[in-house]
């Protein structure tokens, strides 16, 4: 068994018994592996251990990797942040995109999306934590923003995606996750389709699943220290 193969193993193991501790099935909460910066032969030997659902923030170097892979019909998730500049190779690429935290994104990406390719599903990323460096949608902002996306031809809206501040107290993870749980349980109430929540990496997983998370985001557990951010 190769290293990542093993170590997709844990934490697959890791999802399933936070999963259990929560009282919730396993199979409610997907991963998707972060292969940014790590080379297209590292994705295979994810796939060979069974993943098909892979996250890349850089977009060149994301590019590369789907055209190398293509023949392999994986999933591929933009995770990044994303300018205007880049939407119409996103539009055009990903099966995915979590990273929306403005209207005008959203409709270049409505824009863009070919009609060849099923709907673009997409993710609004909050801000959950405040921090004046990240990107994201202040929370207050969320169900105005959501409720302009669902609108928009081309675009599934799925759900929300956050990455709170970082902490080692559990306690404080959790309630970041909590604020967004809160705010996704709010936009269901009135009626928007959505099914994910996008949250929980390689330190706070298990934190995320507590308060609902969907979909995991683990590269760091999987592929090992990355060389650059």
């Amino acid at each position: 068994m190769t290293t990542i193969s093993a170590n997709l193993q844990a934490v697959l193991a890791r999802i399933h018994a936070a999963a259990r501790k929560s009282g919730r099935q396993p199979g409610d909460i997907s991963l998707l592996a972060v292969s940014k910066t790590w080379p297209a032969s590292a994705v295979r030997e994810a796939v060979v251990a069974g993943q098909r659902a892979f996250g890349e923030n850089y977009l060149q170097e994301a590019m590369e990797k789907v055209a190398e892979l293509a023949s392999m019909g994986l999933e591929w998730h933009f995770i990044g942040p994303l300018q205007s500049n880049k939407t119409r190779l996103v539009a055009e690429t990903f099966d995915w995109v979590h990273s929306v935290d403005r209207l005008k994104i959203a409709e270049r990406l409505a824009e863009q999306r070919p009609d060849s390719l099923p709907p673009l599903q997409v993710c609004v990323q909050v801000n959950v934590s405040g921090e004046e460096t990240k990107s994201g949608v202040a929370l207050a902002d969320v169900p105005a923003l959501t409720r302009q996306i669902a609108l928009l031809p081309r675009l599934q809206l799925r759900g929300l995606m956050a990455i709170p501040a970082p902490t080692e107290d559990a306690g404080l993870q959790r309630q970041a996750f909590r604020r967004l749980r809160e705010v996704f349980a709010g936009l269901k109430e009135e009626g928007l389709p959505i099914d994910t929540l996008s949250m929980g990496m390689t330190h706070d997983l298990e934190a995320a699943i507590a308060e609902g998370s969907t979909l995991v985001r683990v590269g760091t557990a999987i592929f090992g220290e990355r060389s650059r951010a």
